[in-house]
């Protein structure tokens, strides 16, 4: 990251907006598929993103990671489990944005990192700093204080928040590429999805043909939603530090919000506005405590790197001394050297003239 240009970090900066920014708007783009309900438009989603990706996937002569994945089972299995997560994930976001529960949806992606944390604590057994263990505890308040507002648990945005971060972990073991893990998936959600639509469209039940090709292409144009941001998201996450997508994460949900709120006219009475402060609180916490964390790391980088200059400076001094010393050295070496060979050369000298006198 440190030996790239401006312009590359601009770039993808540009990319981590647009990608944050089109996951922010999308409920605006969910309701313009009705009369379809829900599961018509995932099923639309599945199958049209693999239509998408594997149009890219062909132009960019990406395929090679495919051989790998079919000969590797338990990485295929990780892939199967994401696959089913995330549908999870998009059927119930889908169905809460078209049955007016944007904020509720919104909610589920502010509090996900809190989830995150969490489930990294049980399952991983990582150990949490005190300001993340604040976070965590600000956050399950806020989770109780929705409760008691909703008279029953925010499930929409529990399940959401669980299903994206469960889809997270299971990523991060797969540790595949985004559009590679995308085409993946999609081709494991493929199938389920033709065989739904079918049998929709064997009972008339079908909105794809029936309402004109203005609906039709909206349905196709799924499959550009799903990918195009992540996409865009790969290209911010090469160019720019996490540090940074961390902080750009938190658009998409404020988006999701205020669309609720502005846009659709979703009711925030007292005890919403309370939970969403304790949300909002609990990740305040989170992003002070990562950004001073990430300094404490540049900064011992830092020092770790003047320390070594420092040692191969001390070495570099030491190296020249030897070299002067050796220099100095060699002068009396050489005196000494002549020395001998001028007492070998007397002796030599005898030695010959006695066995003259011999002879």
């Amino acid at each position: 990251m440190a030996g790239q240009s401006r312009g590359e970090q601009r770039v993808g900066l540009l990319n981590g907006f647009a990608a944050y920014g089109m996951w922010g708007l999308v409920p605006l783009f969910w309701p313009l598929m009705k009369p379809a309900g829900a599961v018509e438009i995932l099923a639309h989603r599945m199958a049209w993103s693999l239509a998408v990706v594997g149009i890219l996937l062909l132009v960019m002569r990406r395929w090679s990671w495919a051989g790998e994945l079919l000969r590797q089972p338990r990485k295929l299995a990780l892939i199967t489990v994401a696959a089913a997560v995330i549908t999870v994930n998009w059927g119930v976001y889908i169905w809460a944005v078209n049955s007016g529960h944007v904020v509720e949806a919104s909610l589920g992606y502010f509090i996900n990192p809190l989830v995150t944390i969490a489930m990294g604590v049980l399952l991983l057994k990582e150990r949490l700093r005190p300001v993340q263990w604040a976070a965590v505890g600000v956050g399950a308040a806020a989770v109780l204080v929705l409760t008691i507002g909703y008279g029953q648990p925010p499930w929409i945005s529990l399940c959401l928040a669980f299903s994206f971060a469960t889809y997270g972990l299971v990523k991060k073991k797969v540790n595949l590429g985004g559009l590679e893990s995308l085409a993946a998936e999609s081709a494991i959600q493929f199938l389920p999805a033709l065989v739904y639509l079918l049998w929709l469209g064997s009972r008339g039940d079908a909105t794809f043909a029936a309402q004109g090709p203005g609906h039709a292409a909206l349905l196709a144009a799924t499959g550009v939603v799903t990918a195009v941001p992540l996409i865009c998201f790969g290209a911010a996450a090469i160019r720019v530090p996490l540090s940074t997508l961390g902080l750009l994460q938190y658009m998409a949900p404020v988006f999701q919000f205020l669309l609720g709120i502005l846009y659709f006219h979703e009711a925030m009475p007292a005890e919403r506005w309370a939970g969403f402060a304790l949300v909002w609180l609990a990740l305040s916490l989170l992003t002070f405590d990562a950004l001073r964390a990430a300094r404490r790391g540049a900064r011992a980088l830092r020092e770790s790197a003047e320390a070594a200059r420092a040692v191969a400076a001390d070495t570099s001094g030491e190296v020249a001394e030897v070299v002067a010393v050796a220099a100095g050295t060699a002068p009396e070496a050489a005196g000494v050297t002549a020395g001998a060979a001028e007492t070998a050369g007397s002796t030599g000298s005898t030695g010959q003239t006695g066995a003259r006198g011999a002879v």
